[in-house]
């Protein structure tokens, strides 16, 4: 009874590492789909934009209050903006970032996708001559790579600026000492490998929601099931792969990890 349920997950894994490689094989054929790239960049990272900066804000502030509760005990509040900063930047803004736009852009493609499936559009796309794959898949997956580093940069300038306003009501800090301090100990090899990490966060969000909602089956109630299984799929994954990636991190840029 365990083998089969087991033989069915390996080829499911298999199916989508397949599909995965399509997807990059596709990304480097020509001709490009420019224009529909383009297209994507905007509804997938433009208009994630205000959760990004709401979330990134609140979590900023959260984190400032539980930073300030934990350093009073040891005098050490000085160090509140530079301990929030690089929090958020070598962990807690991609994580989050990825997650939200997990949420909503992988959500979106499942079940743009699916229901594009289920009503033949995809179908009729390629009776057009029209690679159906490379329009709707690949255009999804590289906006998602673009898009998820900028989403994180942005997170995590929102989320320090939510920690100022937290901390200035408190303590009234100024604008110009609390910002150099938050980036006194932020080192360039703390930021840059965190962020591009979510450059593999946005292939995995693009290419799971992508393929649960290209592969869709079953109607209606297919739509439903590739939305929430893009969720679900994608938000283990990050998790998952962002503990692989954090001892990589940590492995070829040591001083990341002081």
């Amino acid at each position: 009874m365990v083998v089969k349920p087991l033989v069915y997950g390996l080829d499911y894994c298999g199916d989508m590492a397949l599909f995965a490689g399509r997807v990059i094989r596709d990304t480097f054929r020509l001709p490009a789909e420019i224009g529909e790239t383009v297209k994507q960049v905007y509804e997938i990272g433009w208009r994630s934009l205000p959760l990004i900066i709401a979330a990134g804000f609140a979590v900023g502030a959260v984190l400032s209050m539980h930073t300030r509760s934990s350093l009073e005990r040891f005098g050490a509040e000085a160090l509140i903006p530079a301990g929030l900063a690089l929090a958020l930047v070598k962990e807690t803004g991609p994580l989050v970032a990825a997650l939200l736009f997990s949420g909503r852009v992988g959500a979106g493609i499942g079940a743009q996708l699916s229901a594009m499936r289920v009503t033949e559009q995809i179908d009729a796309l390629e009776t057009l001559a029209v690679d159906s794959f490379k329009y709707l898949v690949v255009t999804r997956v590289v906006a998602c790579v673009i898009t998820l580093p900028l989403l994180t940069t942005i997170m995590d300038f929102s989320g320090i600026l939510g920690g100022y306003v937290a901390e200035t009501l408190i303590s009234g800090m100024s604008l110009p000492l609390y910002w150099d301090r938050a980036w006194s100990m932020v080192d360039f090899t703390d930021y840059v490998p965190a962020t591009l990490k979510t450059a593999i966060f946005g292939f995995i969000i693009g290419t799971v929601a992508s393929y649960l909602g290209y592969n869709a089956v079953g109607g209606t109630e297919g739509v439903g099931q590739a939305s929430t299984r893009s969720v679900v799929c994608t938000s283990i994954l990050i998790i998952v792969t962002n503990v692989v990636l954090v001892k990589a991190i940590f492995f070829f840029f040591p001083g990341a990890g002081g």
